[in-house]
């Protein structure tokens, strides 16, 4: 199974796609429509996509893109370290979720990513975003609670616990 992984190297926010079994340049340039149909009402929309050379990143993927003013980069060729930050996600996502399932499907691997996505977007924090998720609350100070205060949340299936604070 095949999925594509948009990363945003400013905030670390990742937008998986749905996977397939067989991907062409017709499902990549499916899946590009859709990730620009969900950055499209941001006040920061993308502005560059960075790409490996892969013949799935066809003409018809970058004029997709470029129709909606987001210019590309195809990175040269075996230079996997000017991908890290991607390839680390990937990565990530495959040891702390994928790993922990057997996977019955494409219906079961979809809802897998989605819900770790939304983990690794909202909850999950990010040294270079000072420990905090992507896309989460900023608090406004730290405070010490009592652990009667505290309530354990669970994500993807049990497998990633996240804490907060009990309601009043």
């Amino acid at each position: 199974m095949y999925v594509l992984v948009f990363l945003c190297l400013e905030s670390r926010e990742a937008i998986v796609s749905t996977s397939t079994e067989h991907p062409d340049s017709a499902w990549v340039v499916k899946q590009t429509e859709a990730f620009i149909e969900q950055t499209k009402n941001r006040a920061e929309k993308p502005d560059i996509v960075m790409h490996d050379r892969d013949t799935k990143f066809t003409k018809e993927f970058v004029a997709k893109l470029k129709e909606h003013g987001v210019r590309t980069n195809a990175l040269p060729k075996t230079s996997p370290n000017l991908n890290g930050r991607c390839e680390r996600f990937i990565q990530t996502i495959k040891l702390e979720c994928l790993a922990k399932f057997i996977i019955f499907g494409r219906q079961h691997l979809d809802h897998l990513l989605v819900e770790f996505t939304d983990y690794y977007n909202k909850v999950r924090s990010h040294m270079e975003r000072e420990h905090l998720p992507p896309m989460g609350v900023v608090p406004e100070e730290v405070l010490t609670l009592p652990l009667d205060q505290v309530v354990i949340k669970s994500h993807v299936g049990g497998l990633v616990k996240s804490f907060e604070r009990k309601a009043a």
